[in-house]
């Protein structure tokens, strides 16, 4: 059955001051004042950019903006996401057991922490003064969807992505310093997620699970969002699009088939109020691509092996 999701991100320029703490402070204030905005469009999660209280600082201010979690930050945004009865994803630095991490804190609807990601990729100067790598890149659940994260430099490395994949992440949050370009849509079209960014200035994007971006910040508009279905599932034309006809003549526009002709793909969304893309698999024997390639793979093995007997 549809889980629709109204997916919103900012993109913003940092604080000002002499100090780490004014330069916080006032990025705080700035985030809180677009947030206040965002929340017209009664979003079901907002995505702020990378590190956002250290953006435009130097080094050694960006890392002297640590702060522990709870901590005033994130104080500050818990409070709107209770207002607002949405998700806020906060990333900061982040300053835990002696160690500081660059992390993304997704705060849930009733202000309270749901996850921490850290980092797993830091640059290498972000490695030289001091940043600690993340480990993994967990996935988390929301009442409207798997969540995960990739941030910035992540996006360079394929052990995040496939991380996320093999958790069931059905939505990657990219807080960011850089866009990521043409690489945001192969994650998404890869591996059939939906893709959220949040850059400075401009040029955050929201992608769908075939790679196409659906909105995209700039100078006019810096807060973009989008209503999207988290109940959808990747499919190969192959073997699956001669039971196209019969879905759409049982279900009419209760499913959506959505159709990548040149790439042989399409995304099958369930609109109906009591019916799953599992349900329709289900019931019209149909196979996800993830099923296709491999069982292509193991046919693939059995004819190795009996060409060499």
């Amino acid at each position: 059955m549809a889980r629709y999701a109204r997916v919103t991100t900012v993109s913003m320029s940092g604080g000002s001051g002499d100090t780490a703490e004014e330069r916080a402070r006032t990025a705080v204030d700035r985030a809180v004042a677009n947030i206040d905005r965002a929340a017209d469009d009664d979003p079901d999660i907002i995505v702020l950019p990378e590190t956002f209280t250290g953006l435009g600082c130097d080094s050694d201010m960006w890392f002297a903006t640590a702060e522990p979690v709870p901590g005033p930050t994130y104080g500050r945004l818990a409070e709107r996401a209770r207002h607002y009865h949405c998700h806020i994803v906060c990333p900061i630095v982040r300053q835990d057991g002696g160690r500081t991490y660059n992390s993304a804190i997704l705060i849930g609807r009733d202000g309270e922490v749901i996850g921490i990601c850290d980092k797993m990729h830091p640059t290498v100067s972000e490695l030289a003064i001091g940043v600690t790598p993340g480990v993994s890149a967990p996935v988390f659940e929301t009442d409207f969807g798997s969540i995960g994260f990739a941030i910035c430099f992540d996006l360079n490395f394929r052990d995040v992505i496939e991380d996320l994949a093999s958790g069931g992440a059905e939505l990657v949050c990219f807080p960011s310093m850089y866009r990521g370009g043409l690489q945001t849509r192969i994650w998404a079209f890869d591996h059939a997620v939906y893709f959220a960014s949040a850059t400075p200035d401009e040029g955050s994007v929201i992608v769908d699970p075939l790679g196409n971006v659906l909105e995209q910040s700039d100078r006019y508009e810096p807060i973009i969002s989008r209503r999207v279905n988290l109940d959808f599932a990747d499919m190969h034309i192959d073997e699956n699009h001669q039971q196209w006809e019969a879905i759409k003549a049982k279900y009419g526009d209760a499913v959506e088939l959505d159709i990548l002709s040149p790439e042989a793909r399409f995304v099958l969304y369930s609109h109906h109020p009591e019916l799953s893309v599992e349900d329709i698999i289900a019931e019209f024997s149909l196979e996800t691509t993830q099923e296709y390639f491999a069982r292509s793979s193991l046919r693939r093995e059995e004819a190795l092996r009996g060409a060499s007997l």
